[in-house]
C-alpha cells in the first residue's frame, strides 16, 4: 500500500476542515486537551505515597451488660 506523503495528509486534513469546520475542530481539540491533561493529573497523584497514619491502631478491650430479657 505504500506510505503517505505530505500531499496525502495535507489533502485529508482539508477534508476535514471542509467537512467539520474550524469551531467543531478547535472544540474537540480542547476537550482532547483537557482528557489528557486530567489522565496526567490523576496518574501523577496515584504516583505520590499515601499519607502515614499519624496515629497507630488500638483495640478497646470492654465488656457490655448482659442483655434485658423480658
Amino acid at each position: 500500500m505504500g506510505g503517505f506523503s505530505i500531499w496525502h495528509w495535507l489533502v485529508v486534513l482539508l477534508v476535514v476542515v471542509l467537512i467539520f469546520g474550524t469551531k467543531k475542530l478547535r472544540n474537540v481539540g480542547q476537550d482532547l486537551g483537557g482528557a489528557v491533561k486530567g489522565f496526567k493529573d490523576g496518574m501523577a497523584s496515584t504516583e505520590t505515597p499515601p499519607a502515614q497514619p499519624t496515629e497507630t491502631g488500638r483495640v478497646i478491650e470492654a465488656e457490655t451488660p448482659p442483655a434485658n430479657k423480658k
